[in-house]
């Protein structure tokens, strides 16, 4: 199983590397055939209350399925970040469970096990929270702080769902395998899902 370990606004120190890979190493015990482990450790600066730390695990199975935990802390002491991987971890065995009982659940209505990859589960990535807050500047706010290009592949609605699942966000893009054609897949707030496709 592949790891690699990458930090913005924190530097990787060695006890940090080894405390997360050995979080991490364990997956494989509930998942077998992890191909990749892509871990983003990031402490965000705030300019109004306390400093937030982020966690996010991306697990790319052999076969092509990705899931995908995160969690954002606001800093209180030094282990803050170490809180926020075990709790990221902790999100990702659930997600691990589940994914294990839909693929036995809709192993009859999928014919086969979609391919994604880690492009396309970048373009899915939730705005941090920073980017959110309102300012001052107001100039500042309105200039795009991430572009990101995506490699799309063809698959049919039900596996976009089980995706957009295995992924926890409240969107997914992908390429309608039956209309050969781009939809967004959103999650409703009243429950259920929406696909945007365009005219």
């Amino acid at each position: 199983m592949d790891i690699t370990i990458h930090g913005d606004g924190i530097r990787i120190s060695e006890g940090l590397d080894q405390y997360t890979r050995s979080r991490v190493d364990r997956l494989d015990r509930y998942l077998p055939n992890i191909a990749h482990v892509g871990v983003e450790l990031a402490i965000i600066r705030t300019h109004r209350g306390a400093d937030i730390a982020i966690a996010q695990i991306t697990v790319q199975h052999a076969r092509g399925a990705i899931l995908r935990a995160e969690e954002k802390l606001d800093i209180e002491n030094r282990d803050t970040i170490r809180f926020a991987i075990n709790k990221a971890v902790d999100k990702l065995h659930r997600q691990i469970d589940r994914f294990k009982s839909k693929r036995k659940s809709k192993a009859q209505k999928v014919r086969d096990k979609y391919r994604a990859t880690i492009a396309e589960l970048d373009v899915a990535e939730d705005i941090p929270e920073s980017a959110l807050e309102v300012d001052d500047d107001a100039a500042a706010q309105t200039e795009i702080l991430r572009r990101k290009q995506v490699e799309l592949i063809p698959m049919n609605e039900d596996e976009a769902i089980e995706q957009l699942e295995l992924l926890d966000h409240n969107f997914y893009m992908f390429m309608n395998a039956d209309s050969a054609r781009v939809n967004v897949l959103y999650r409703r707030d009243n429950g259920g899902y929406g696909i945007l496709v365009p005219q």
